[in-house]
């Protein structure tokens, strides 16, 4: 049997016809200074607009970088690591899968630590709060009276405050200071006077321009040592003055510069890390609670008042729960007056310091114009200049600095 032929289809290719190019001609006129111009110009607009684009573009990276740091993260991201490393005048190709990781990402955390050590972490300070307001001697209060207000900052904090109350109705002129100082903040340190103790001391009796940088506070010691108004003694670096008294109320100077204040003997006593001890009277607070001394002693306890008015300049120091240092100064107090503000801002002990119109001080000082010269000023109307410990002191006093 026969089979039919079959025969393949025929596929007809069609024809691709190539477009025709033709090269621009350089005739007569193909490039004037005017299209040359216009040229140019609009070269110069298309490359601004491509960089203003990648300008855009690498700054508006996430991230807490500055913008050189994100305009060189782009261009490495972008092919232009060489261009990069020659700004930066480096020698050595930075990885692209490093530095093209999107910030803020895990991804990112952990590459990146690969190449640069982990930095320290920064040491976050807790802020400092505000004290509580304090009740005055005077009810009822007037506007602010009592409450706390910062009286020195340090890096934003407030570790010196203040706030002023009355001592009577009457008297607004004479106002009461009253200071809480942030311990662990500032460092203490004790000064001889030239003649209260007196003698030749290595520790200055004034605070020389060598030793004003960072300087925030001063105040007054106490009663004399040298004629025994004190019933107590000064030791400073290894020396003392007069004869350190069991039961005294007590300054204690450490070498870290804190201050103590405490019963001689009782919870305060000579260790090796004591530089300096200043004593004077009895306490005015013990246990958070002012002291039947306080309340009913007379000459022979708290010393001669001028002119024997129960009411004259007075000073006392303390210590709260915290270990914070709590200062009361003012032109017109009576002991009771003075215990009474120490306990209420927050003493759970506290000492009186000297007395009458020319010995008490507290001044603060503003380092605002110049750090090396800070420039001092009373806290309330003392008699004696704010100035008074840059020149030759004839008492002793304290230095307070801030920790660097």
């Amino acid at each position: 049997m026969r089979l039919p032929q079959i025969r393949a289809p025929r596929f007809r290719v069609p024809r691709i016809r190539l477009a025709r190019f033709e090269l621009p001609r350089f005739g007569k006129g193909a490039f004037t200074p005017k299209r040359l111009r216009w040229t140019a110009l609009g070269t110069a607009l298309a490359l601004a607009a491509g960089v203003g684009y990648c300008v855009e573009d690498a700054l508006a990276t996430p991230g807490p970088d500055g913008t050189e740091t994100k305009l060189a993260h782009w261009g490495r991201c972008h092919g232009l690591s060489s261009v990069v490393d020659l700004v930066d005048n480096r020698h050595q190709h930075s990885a692209r899968s490093l530095a093209c990781v999107p910030y803020g990402t895990a991804a990112q955390a952990h590459t990146l630590t690969a190449v640069h050590p982990a930095r320290k972490p920064t040491r976050t300070v807790p802020p400092i709060p505000m004290h509580a307001a304090v009740q005055p001697l005077v009810s009822p209060a007037q506007h602010g009276e009592g409450v706390f207000t910062p009286l020195v900052t340090e890096d934003g904090q407030p570790v010196i405050q203040s706030t002023l109350v009355r001592w009577a109705a009457y008297d607004s002129a004479n106002p009461v200071g009253v200071v809480w100082m942030k311990q662990k903040a500032l460092r203490f340190d004790l000064h001889p006077g030239v003649l209260e103790p007196g003698g030749t001391w290595p520790v200055p009796p004034t605070i020389p321009p060598s030793q004003r940088l960072g300087l925030v506070a001063a105040f007054n010691g106490g009663f004399k040592v040298s004629n025994g108004d004190s019933h107590g003694g000064f030791y400073l670096d290894g020396r003392t003055v007069g004869a350190l008294r069991d039961g005294a109320a007590s300054e204690v100077f450490h070498k870290d510069g804190s201050l103590s204040v405490g019963v001689w003997g009782r919870t305060v006593a000579m260790t090796p890390d004591v530089t300096g001890v200043r004593q004077c009277l009895v306490p005015l607070v013990l246990n958070g609670q002012v002291t039947d001394d306080a309340r009913y002693g007379g000459v022979s306890t708290w010393g001669l008042d001028d002119g024997g008015n129960p009411a004259v300049a007075r000073s006392g120091v303390g210590v709260d729960r915290n270990g914070d240092v709590v200062y009361v100064g003012g032109r017109l107090l009576t002991v009771q007056d003075l215990a009474t503000m120490l306990q209420r801002a927050g003493a759970v002990t506290a000492m009186m310091l000297d007395i009458n119109l020319s010995w008490p001080s507290y001044i603060s000082y503003d380092a605002t114009h110049d750090a090396k010269d800070p420039v001092p000023h009373n806290l309330v109307n003392f008699v004696r200049a704010p100035t008074r410990y840059y020149d030759y002191s004839s008492r002793d006093f304290v230095a307070v600095h801030a920790r660097p």
